[in-house]
């Protein structure tokens, strides 16, 4: 039995699979368990009621439909960035996160258009493009690359499935689980294991942005009254969540790998 125990051991070590592995597993599970142990609850109706619905140049509710352009902006600049980089190692994850940032402005336009559960749909899907190539792709640097390329399709299919169940079912749990997962893991992974690649401050400052966003989002109303109706919550949560993706682009634009870090 000892001896089998000690095979085992030195077999996930050939893996460099320990401790650190372990607990990042721990937290998707864990995370995943605890969000469907909660009470299934769908979409709530007054979610669509948003603070600024002014329409101009015949657009409805048109800060919220014009604020996705820098999501479109954003994610063009970076899915050329990734094709002028054929040396990256994690280049198809990288170019699946910003391609769906670039899809989430015409996702979230359409849907803010006329906003209701079924053009919500339109607005979630590539948003969990988005949300799972980020998370590949950070796990593929930061991990293994082998991970993060053996990930990155059943990860897509994992955030599709989330928005179907909530559409089919109107159950949110497994959708807020594919949201909650990337604030999760970024800080977890990076805290663990060792940078291959400088500027990840700038990676944390887009978690910042988005944050901020989230807190905008849930203040939607407020912060329509506070600015003078000159714009919502809703809107800036557009922006801020925006610059996160920018701070995103701005680190692959500028960081170096680090002297004696090869690729795993």
């Amino acid at each position: 039995m000892l001896m089998r125990d000690m095979k085992k051991a030195s077999t996930l070590a050939a893996y460099g699979v320990g401790w650190r592995h372990a607990l990042l597993l721990f937290i998707v599970a864990g995370s995943l368990a605890f969000m469907l142990s909660r009470e299934p609850f769908g979409q709530n109706p007054a979610y669509h009621d948003f603070a600024d619905r002014r329409a101009f140049l015949g657009i409805p509710n048109c800060f919220d439909v014009t604020s996705n352009i820098p999501f479109l902006l954003v994610g063009m600049a970076g899915m050329k960035v990734c094709l002028g980089n054929r040396s990256m190692s994690l280049r198809s994850a990288w170019m699946t996160f910003f391609a769906g940032v670039a899809v989430v402005s015409a996702g979230s336009a359409w849907y803010h258009l006329n906003p209701n559960n079924e053009t919500l749909v339109w607005d979630r899907l590539p948003m969990t493009i988005g949300f799972m190539g980020l998370f590949v792709a950070l796990l593929g640097e930061y991990v293994s690359v082998r991970l993060g390329r053996l990930l990155l399709v059943p990860a897509l299919l994992i955030g599709f499935s989330s928005v179907l169940y909530w559409h089919w079912r109107d159950d949110l749990r497994f959708y807020f689980w594919i949201q909650l997962l990337p604030l999760l893991t970024i800080p977890v992974v990076m805290a663990l294991f060792r940078a291959r690649y400088s500027h990840g401050w700038l990676l944390l400052a887009g978690l910042g942005w988005y944050v901020l966003a989230k807190i905008a989002e849930a203040h939607d109303w407020e912060v329509f009254v506070f600015t003078g109706n000159l714009f919502s919550g809703h809107t800036l949560k557009h922006l801020l969540a925006a610059a996160g993706c920018f701070s995103v682009l701005g680190m692959l634009m500028t960081r170096s790998r680090f002297e004696g870090e090869s690729t795993p």
